[in-house]
């Protein structure tokens, strides 16, 4: 079984609903309205992480041990660069809510707020 096949088999079935977002774990998707947020499937994962662990802070070494399957050096940057990437498209695909949010030298957390309200 590939990694991303024992990623995904753990999360058949349920469709979540998180701010704007509909996030088909089957079809490796997030909808925003009616709109698909085109996310690479290692980008789906890192979102998938840390969208099922909403309002909780994620940190950066258990996202990477997740996703990449392996533990983080000090150096790796792959974890801020994808939730970036994340972040930039989701912004993009539903402008005026903020979903990923930064606590610093620690992780990130996953919850959907409206920007300006």
């Amino acid at each position: 079984m590939t990694s991303l096949q024992s990623f995904t088999s753990r999360r058949t079935g349920a469709i979540m609903r998180l701010g704007e977002l509909e996030v088909r774990p089957d079809e490796l998707q997030v909808l925003a309205g009616s709109r698909r947020v085109g996310l690479t499937t290692r980008e789906f994962q890192v979102f998938l992480v840390l969208a099922e662990r909403c309002d909780r802070v994620v940190l950066r070494p258990d996202i990477y041990e997740l996703v990449w399957g392996g533990r983080m050096s000090r150096r790796d940057r792959s974890v801020d660069v994808f939730v970036r990437r994340v972040r930039g498209k989701l912004s993009i695909a539903s402008p005026g809510w903020a979903y990923i949010h930064t606590h610093f030298g620690i992780g990130y957390r996953f919850s959907p707020e409206r920007i300006g309200d």
